[in-house]
């Protein structure tokens, strides 16, 4: 016994690095004073109208609902019944992330519209502009919904 002592110290110490090692300090995310997004992308500092949920659907909201995104990567608005906050991602790319969105909780006959709404958001993949119109597409490439620039 004595002599598997060593042994099991040089395994149990081999087992001590191998998980200092992987305790790394994590990549730090982007810093919240940074701007993600470039104050001169065509979807900043618009405020974008929706127009349609997917193809052809058109809601009828107590509010319209909007977004407002600003060149430090906020993004504001409504999903027709309660205030949106949250991030966004840009590329060049066309590619669009929203993140950490949250809503106001107030209730209104439309709620589940609403929730459709901040949806299409969430799972906004890839953008396209075309003229005053911006379209958010899916990771599979259907068409979410669409917004018009507003006036």
């Amino acid at each position: 016994m004595i002599k598997t002592l060593p042994g099991r110290a040089l395994l149990l110490a081999l087992v001590a690095m191998s998980l200092a090692a992987c305790g790394g300090k994590p990549t730090e995310p982007a810093r919240q004073d940074q701007p993600r997004v470039s104050s001169d992308h065509p979807v900043v500092g618009q405020r974008w109208n929706l127009l349609l949920i997917g193809t052809n659907e058109r809601l009828s909201m107590p509010e319209t609902p909007h977004f407002i995104v600003s060149p430090d990567g906020r993004v504001t608005g409504s999903d027709g019944c309660n205030e949106i906050n949250g991030r966004v991602n840009l590329d060049g790319g066309n590619r669009i992330q929203f993140g950490e969105l949250g809503t106001t909780r107030r209730g209104c006959p439309q709620l589940d519209d609403a929730k459709r709404v901040t949806g299409m958001m969430e799972n906004a993949y890839r953008f396209l502009i075309d003229h005053d119109r911006l379209v958010f597409f899916g990771r599979d490439q259907r068409v979410l919904g669409g917004w018009r620039k507003a006036n």
